[in-house]
């Protein structure tokens, strides 16, 4: 780091998307000393980490080393602590690694996701938003095939081969294709008697389809090619409560299942909670129209954590990969113009469209007036994907793992990692007590580890 003791100290609160393009447009201007601080020291490619979780990528081909991305950017220095709390009067951030003072803070922490207060979502339900939880989900999916080839209690066996997908957006949609495909080439051929109709994927959505706000045929086809993919689709339903072993929804239907997967929504990242800090819906941080708190304005923020409103108006800021890039750029360079005491920018999300792939050589693309579904769609979303994707070499083997998949029919990464035993699902206790490691990861387990 460039040593310049007269310098603006700049901290930077997480390293996703809105911290890391942060960060590269402080890093042109020398007279800032920038440190970007996050519990983890990679970047996560959180579009792709559905792929994780569906066996055919490693968490390490979609991440990348934050200092590896700050080496040549001599301002700037990457710090790994856990924020633990915020004075915003002395400016000063609090971690559990002491206290960090700053002239100006950029918060671009991210978001989790948020089970809208349905009884045992929370406890039950696996969440996708981080590496470890994508190992968890493909650890539990390969477990749950592993112990229903040899379960001989009907009802145990359609628990365990029966998934729920809560949440129709793009990470529901995308993960209920990838997880058919996953069950009906891989794991067909892995698992020896296991029938077409025996494993049972569902995608439940408040909406009456899948993609909520693409445009209608982009919907409309991905509603007919998950159908396709043998993925029932409960639409204009509700969950209402979330069991060890069952799913209920709002109609009073029940579904018998030991793994759901909640993409239904997300709120802002818990620590904004010990901030002192406005937050408005989803629990995200209230700024003004330029990204900024209003009482500290030294403070930005930017990405899903972001409620941009210009007086009682919420402005458009979709929680997307494009909007925290926008608005990650657009706060570095309004916290150079607020302290150069220039006029600030206010944001605008300027729409580059939208994507999702439907299983194997199947895409909806929507930019602009143009909307692309089959092949072409799902080449345009290869191709961005790569582009955005951090790290040559990551581009590289993502590339490669793509083609020997799409030439083999083949997910490369069946593992059960050794934490798998962990995270296997609740069986009957008395039935499987004396049966080796395998029948005792069953015992009265939560479905996820808490």
């Amino acid at each position: 780091m460039s040593e310049n003791n007269d310098a603006k100290h700049i901290i930077i609160l997480g390293g996703g998307f809105a911290g890391l393009w942060a960060a590269k447009e402080l890093s042109k201007h020398d007279e800032y000393k920038v440190t970007v601080i996050d519990r983890n020291n990679y970047h996560l490619f959180q579009p792709l980490l559905y792929q994780v979780a569906s066996a055919g990528l490693e968490p390490e081909q979609i991440t990348y080393p934050l200092r590896g991305t700050f080496r040549r950017m001599l301002n700037v220095e990457f710090r790994m602590a856990e924020v633990t709390g915020l004075d915003l009067n002395k400016r000063v951030l609090l971690s559990d690694v002491g206290s960090i003072p700053y002239d100006g803070l950029i918060i671009a922490l991210g978001s989790v996701t948020s089970y809208f207060g349905v009884p045992g979502a929370d406890e039950f339900a696996f969440s996708l938003k981080s590496a470890e939880e994508a190992i968890d989900i493909r650890n539990h999916i390969l477990s749950c095939f592993e112990y229903a080839q040899h379960e001989t209690d009907p009802a145990i066996r359609e628990q365990l081969l029966t998934f729920v997908i809560v949440g129709g957006g793009p990470t529901g949609t995308e993960y209920a294709g990838a997880l058919s495909e996953l069950a009906n080439t891989s794991l067909r051929r892995d698992f020896r008697g296991l029938e077409k109709d025996t494993v049972k994927i569902m995608l439940i959505e408040g909406e009456d389809g899948p993609l909520n706000g693409y445009p209608e045929k982009l919907r409309g086809y991905a509603k007919k090619r998950l159908k396709k993919l043998g993925v029932h689709g409960y639409y204009n339903q509700h969950v209402v409560q979330v069991e060890a072993d069952k799913v209920t929804l709002k109609s009073g239907e029940v579904i018998p299942t030991r793994t759901v997967l909640w993409t239904a929504g997300v709120r802002g990242n818990k620590v904004a909670e010990k901030m002192g800090v406005p937050l408005g819906r989803a629990y995200r941080i209230i700024t003004n129209p330029n990204l900024q708190l209003t009482d500290h304005p030294e403070v930005f923020v930017a990405g899903d954590m972001a409620l941009p409103m210009d007086g009682d108006r919420i402005l458009v800021a979709p929680t997307i990969a494009p909007n925290a890039i926008q608005q990650g750029i657009l706060v570095a360079k309004n916290l150079i113009n607020h302290f150069a005491g220039k006029e600030l920018t206010s944001f605008s999300y300027h729409d580059k469209g939208s994507l999702a792939t439907i299983g194997r050589s199947s895409a909806v693309v929507h930019l602009g007036k143009l909307n692309i579904t089959g092949f072409f769609a799902w080449i345009t979303w290869l191709i961005i994907h790569i582009l955005y994707l951090i790290g040559f070499r990551n581009r590289v083997i993502v590339l490669i793992n793509w083609a020997a998949e799409y030439i083999c029919f083949e997910r490369g990464v069946r593992l059960i990692l050794p934490k798998a035993k962990d995270t296997i699902p609740h069986g009957k206790a008395d039935e499987y007590e004396a049966s080796s490691t395998e029948g005792s990861a069953l015992n009265n387990r939560s479905v996820k580890e808490k």
